[in-house]
């Protein structure tokens, strides 16, 4: 049986923490109709979702840490986080469809970009959601000890909020400090 991978990032424009992937796998019995972009769920239907493709595939979590997107900048960081993501699935794909315009080097692997893709194929939404909800599980627990910033409710990324708690209480060890809104805050030229 042909087994297709979706793989998806998310947390690419945020200013705080790692980037995560994830990598799915459909079985069989799996109803493609229910999923969709994560972007255009709310937050309880993509938590309903993640657990039911949980349940329903074949599934694994990559990321890049803040000091890997640091030292390899955004793109790479995504790139080693899907890497891992697919590298780690319980299963290899006979192919895999990757969101966006670029893949990650990986010999014996057939990789495919899909521009768009998580509005366009059902395993690339799946990978969107479960990517989405588990990164923003990490940055609501981070954000109970970083009240300051709301990250509860910007998932870190710079809403205006967000930038103006930057300028008033400064960075936390969190912030990727090489993203120009960082930067500049910490630079003003």
């Amino acid at each position: 049986m042909r087994k297709i991978a979706g793989v998806d990032e998310v947390g690419r424009g945020s200013l705080v923490g790692p980037v995560y992937a994830a990598a799915v796998i459909f079985k069989k019995n799996i109803d493609k109709s229910k999923i969709k972009d994560s972007k255009k769920l709310s937050k309880e239907k993509r938590n309903i979702l993640e657990k039911y493709i949980k349940k329903n595939s074949i599934w694994s979590i990559g990321s890049a840490s803040l000091r890997e997107i640091e030292r390899l900048n955004i793109l790479n960081a995504s790139l080693l986080a899907m890497k891992r993501s697919i590298k780690k699935l319980k299963a290899k794909p006979s192919i895999t469809l990757i969101d966006g315009n670029k893949i990650p080097d990986m010999k014996g692997y057939k990789l495919k970009c899909v521009i768009k893709g998580d509005q366009k194929i059902s395993e690339i939404s799946a990978a969107s959601i479960i990517a989405k909800v588990t990164r923003d599980r990490l940055i609501t627990k981070m954000s109970k000890k970083y009240k300051k910033y709301a990250w509860d409710k910007n998932a870190g990324y710079g809403t205006k909020k967000h930038l103006q708690a930057i300028k008033k209480f400064g960075i936390s060890k969190h912030h990727r400090k090489s993203f120009r809104p960082i930067h500049n805050i910490l630079s003003p030229s």
